[in-house]
């Protein structure tokens, strides 16, 4: 071979090469995963003394899994909404209460989650102790399950009260026995709640926080919380004694996404 044709093959070679390089696919990158806005806070940095107890990082909940999207248990809300559970736990705390947060900001990915489980009409885990008087094929029709929630905006909370000193909440165990709900206090799943009338996130009519079937200490409890709370700028909702939005909402027409951790809230607060 000449060294011509050495150096005509060398050329030939490299052109093949970039040509293969600037045609190959684009290796396709991670997507970020979205972050909190600076206005969203862990309610444990505004107030380290309110108890949390996040379910959907549990599988103690309707759904009977882990929820999507919640990587930690951990309770985020706008600034505006925590600074005022704040001021409802300092009034709480002198009369022998705290609050307990079940839920607060949740992501459209969990939302989702909760879709696809009500359309799973096999999946009937949880129903002895969640819905046991409601069809599953019920659960959009009657409001138990929406597309959206008001959670996703991030002013809005699902809470209880405890007395104090508070005792800590027995572990959940898939596959034990459940209870429905409404049952009475000492046979339903106990949480240290004080007494509601049901549990929660009970899919009952029961759940109503006016329900006239509900009085004495139990309509006690729902209207301590309801008046302490409403008192500070929160409005409930009317079929769930623990649902709570703090109003105005900071962002009335946003549904966020980013997961329920810390790395959310990374640089913001």
């Amino acid at each position: 071979m000449t060294r011509l044709s050495r150096a005509a093959r060398g050329l030939a070679t490299a052109v093949t090469a970039l040509l293969a390089t600037t045609a190959a696919p684009v290796t396709a990158q991670a997507k970020p995963e979205p972050k909190a806005p600076r206005d969203f806070v862990a309610l444990n940095s505004v107030d380290p003394t309110i108890i949390q107890e996040i379910r959907y990082f549990t599988p103690h909940n309707f759904v009977g899994d882990p929820i999507d999207g919640y990587r930690q248990p951990l309770c985020i809300l706008t600034r505006p909404a925590a600074e005022a559970l704040h001021a409802a736990q300092r009034k709480l705390l002198r009369q022998g209460y705290s609050l307990k947060v079940y839920d607060c900001y949740r992501p459209q990915r969990a939302v989702d989650h909760f879709v696809r489980w009500a359309e799973d009409l096999d999946d009937q885990r949880t129903k002895a102790e969640f819905y046991p008087n409601v069809d599953k094929t019920r659960l959009f029709a009657d409001g138990y399950i929406a597309e959206k929630s008001g959670h996703s905006r991030g002013s809005t909370v699902d809470l209880t009260l405890v007395e104090i000193p508070t005792k800590p909440t027995r572990l959940y165990h898939p596959g034990q026995p459940l209870t429905p709900c409404f049952a009475p206090e000492d046979e339903r799943f106990p949480d240290t709640s004080v007494d509601m009338g049901t549990g929660y996130d009970c899919f009952d009519t029961l759940s109503h926080t006016l329900d006239p079937r509900v009085q004495g200490e139990q309509r006690a409890n729902r209207l301590l919380l309801k008046s302490t709370l409403e008192d500070l700028g929160f409005v409930n909702l009317a079929e769930e004694w623990w649902h709570y939005t703090f109003k105005p909402e900071a962002h009335p027409d946003t549904y966020f996404d980013f997961p329920v951790s810390r790395r959310s809230l990374t640089g913001h607060n």
